[in-house]
């Protein structure tokens, strides 16, 4: 087995890199990749990713956001965790076999006294009946990857936050993230492990991994990223990772419905989004305006449904036309995500 130990913090490097190395080199054994990010979230692949965020919290706290090649669910992390991803030849695993493929990570975390830790459901890794890890694949071209998480001291607290939406608000098609009751694997490890950072909790894991006692007994096993790999993958990231409409044009279709009660009447925005754009706008309401409220929502088809476009389109324009008495804060507030 080769492994790789990213040096970004940037969740949208790491994916891409994960990708080149799957698609573009050939090693004749698996390959493990580890990475650590700063606060991000990961949507999966068929998620609509308005529908997975608390925009206002990720806005305020400037949390990454990005949408990552395989299934499954939303995922928060932070720099109390690790990820791990395998690079095997598809023919080796059965798409879908998270108990097998993760099998390793597993074992190894028994020897360093989370000897309660196993696979469970579809593709969790629990403890106590609590998640700590989630796993999904990718498959392409003869070759699969699965990628995961370890939550060895993650803040639990902005996980929560992070991740939560209103569900009356927004409503689609895509695949939506299940909450989960989580827990960080760092109290269950033995004494000695349990006041490591991120970094030192890697390589540990890694040792266990290949059961070795120092790293330098390992190092024939890594494999160090060329400056050739970095170009192509630096194209990868702004090409995908970086990109908006991969990131957000690549939701289902789906509708927002915000409604709010103020002094001067109801107002209930209604938007159909497709491809992260606004494609019809509705107001209903018993507000009074000197103009029609239509040509406000003809104004608004096709802009980006995000809060720093529409904020910067509505801030434009003279609001109280529609909504006289309505402050253009208020109603901004109202119908950006």
């Amino acid at each position: 087995m080769y492994y790789v130990v990213m040096q970004s913090h940037d969740i949208r490097d790491n994916l891409a890199t994960e990708q080149y190395l799957m698609n573009n080199k050939n090693f004749d054994e698996p390959l493990v990749l580890f990475y650590i990010e700063g606060p991000c979230i990961i949507v999966g692949r068929n998620q609509n990713t308005l529908e997975e965020l608390n925009n206002d919290y990720v806005r305020e706290h400037q949390i990454t956001v990005t949408r990552r090649l395989s299934g499954g669910g939303a995922v928060y992390q932070d720099l109390g965790n690790l990820c791990f991803s395998f690079v095997v030849d598809a023919q080796d695993e059965e798409f879908g076999n998270f108990k097998k493929i993760t099998q390793p990570i597993v074992d190894a975390l028994h020897r360093l006294g989370a000897t309660g830790a196993e696979v469970s459901g579809r593709n969790d890794i629990l403890i106590d009946g609590k998640k700590f890890s989630g796993n999904a694949m990718y498959t392409k071209n003869g070759k699969t990857f699965s990628h995961g998480t370890l939550s060895y001291n993650v803040d639990l607290d902005v996980l929560t936050k992070a991740l939560h939406v209103q569900k009356d608000k927004i409503a689609s098609k895509g695949i939506k993230s299940i909450r989960s009751r989580v827990t960080n694997i760092r109290p269950y490890l033995d004494q000695q492990y349990q006041q490591l950072t991120t970094e030192q909790f890697r390589d540990v894991l890694l040792l266990s991994l290949f059961q070795a006692n120092d790293l330098s007994q390992i190092k024939d096993h890594e494999y160090h990223i060329t400056a050739e790999d970095q170009k192509a993958i630096e194209q990868l990231k702004q090409d995908i990772y970086y990109n908006w409409d991969w990131v957000y044009g690549k939701s289902p279709e789906f509708t927002v419905k915000n409604r709010k009660h103020f002094d001067m009447g109801t107002i209930d925005a209604r938007f159909l989004i497709e491809h992260g754009k606004i494609a019809q706008a509705k107001f209903y309401g018993d507000f009074f305006g000197t103009q029609n409220v239509g040509e406000l929502e003809q104004q608004l088809q096709g802009t980006i449904y995000d809060y720093d476009h529409l904020a910067q389109k509505l801030q434009a324009m003279d609001l109280n036309q529609y909504f006289t008495g309505v402050r253009a804060e208020d109603l901004i507030e109202l119908v950006t995500p």
